[in-house]
């Protein structure tokens, strides 16, 4: 088995920037031990015997494809990686356009998300083993806590706050939703990557004509495909936003950049 492994990096990290007022940043830019969370992503198949080609997409238009390639190019080009540009609007174009560059000398191509930079080195191998056998393989987790499918925001306008009213305030109070059910979790799961599928089945996948998904096996299922669940594992979180990156360093046993002023290093 030869794997191609596509890391899509196109992304904007909108979640991972909720205030407006603050300049954007890279979830994939934060330090992880003196290391960029796409660099630490990299390192997770770089090694490995069975990966023939790692192939990066980041972003589409041509600025910010550039300011992407001055933050990572050097790093990544030290380790062979092609780098692309992905989609402009969607996840799908992005994988669709590194799965162009995957040679024929590849058997399985492996999709793995480029905020997935803990993935325990026997997830990895759990799937992949999997994936010798079968052409769809997926890991995840089993779902423990209650899924509730909720409507929209209620509207609290016309509730009286008297004391915003004395101070001049907008009364503003947290978001309010309603629960309209309460979904049955047995059998649910959280599915993770890497997502690994046979070559040939993937690119079968590519050629239909609605491709809007979250994930790659979601259109090998559209195909009538049976797709193989692998466990997963907890430690195996995306980092979507500020938070996870502390949750991240505290599993891979790193400590935060040192803040403090140049002065007061030594």
């Amino acid at each position: 088995m030869r794997v191609a492994v596509i890391i899509p990096a196109a992304g904007s990290s909108s979640r991972f920037n909720p205030d407006a007022r603050e300049a954007p940043r890279s979830k994939l830019d934060e330090d992880l031990g003196g290391k960029p969370v796409l660099q630490r992503t990299v390192e997770l198949f770089n090694t490995r015997d069975d990966v023939g080609t790692i192939i990066v997409a980041g972003p589409h238009d041509d600025a910010r494809f550039q300011e992407f390639q001055l933050r990572h190019g050097d790093k990544l080009s030290l380790f062979g990686i092609t780098l692309c540009r992905g989609g402009k609007t969607h996840r799908y174009q992005t994988v669709q356009a590194a799965l162009a560059l995957v040679g024929t000398d590849h058997t399985h191509v492996a999709v793995h998300d480029a905020a997935r930079p803990a993935t325990p080195p026997e997830l990895i191998d759990r799937v992949f083993d999997a994936a010798a056998h079968h052409p769809a393989v997926i890991p995840a987790v089993p779902v423990d806590e209650t899924l509730k499918r909720v409507g929209g925001s209620i509207d609290t306008s016309g509730q009286h706050d008297p004391i915003a009213a004395i101070l001049g305030a907008t009364s503003t109070g947290p978001a309010l939703r309603p629960v309209e059910q309460t979904l049955p979790r047995a059998d649910l799961v959280l599915v993770q990557t890497p997502q690994v599928f046979a070559l040939d089945l993937l690119r079968r996948a590519y050629t239909q004509p609605d491709l809007d998904s979250t994930d790659d096996a979601a259109l090998v299922e559209r195909l009538g495909e049976r797709v193989v669940v692998v466990d997963g594992d907890r430690r195996n979180i995306k980092i979507t936003r500020p938070a996870d990156v502390r949750l991240v360093r505290a599993i891979l046993g790193l400590r935060p950049p040192d803040s403090r002023p140049t002065h007061k290093r030594f």
